[in-house]
């Protein structure tokens, strides 16, 4: 079990998004996380929407997001754990690479709180899976030997 959903075993939101590396690519977990969630690892238009977001949040009362919320946390095993909690909600990222099978797989689970957190969450829904995937892709092709 991913360590997102044993800190969050009963999510409001979770998603899986898995996707397959090249034979040679690095198998550390902390490397994975700290590139896919690197500035460089963010596509132009998923940054432009996380500045979007940060504006619009004040708005509900939800602070902007700290520099360093993506921080790993820790690692056990193949997988680093990103862990960020809030007034409205809190989020825990498991981002694990199977060495033996290639893939890379990160797992994502939100429990909400409140009012703001279920507004807030509303647009993070439909998008977040789409800028998880962009961000793991573009970390596949910064990782993976050439």
């Amino acid at each position: 079990m991913s360590l997102a959903l044993a800190s969050i075993p009963v999510p409001d939101y979770a998603d899986v998004i898995v996707l397959p590396v090249p034979a040679g690519s690095p198998v550390e977990p902390r490397l994975w996380a700290e590139t896919i969630f690197s500035g460089a690892g963010v596509p132009l238009w998923a940054k432009w929407l996380m500045g979007i977001r940060q504006t619009v949040v004040t708005l509900i009362g939800v602070k902007p997001s700290p520099k360093d919320i993506f921080a790993v946390a820790r690692v056990v095993g193949e997988e680093a754990l990103i862990s960020a909690d809030d007034k409205h909600l809190d989020f825990r990222c498991g981002v694990a690479m199977d060495a033996s099978g290639k893939l890379l797989r990160v797992t994502t689970a939100v429990r909400l709180k409140g009012w703001r957190g279920r507004l807030y969450f509303l647009p993070v829904r439909v998008l977040h899976p789409l800028v998880v995937h962009a961000m793991m892709t573009r970390a596949i092709r910064v990782l993976a030997p050439r």
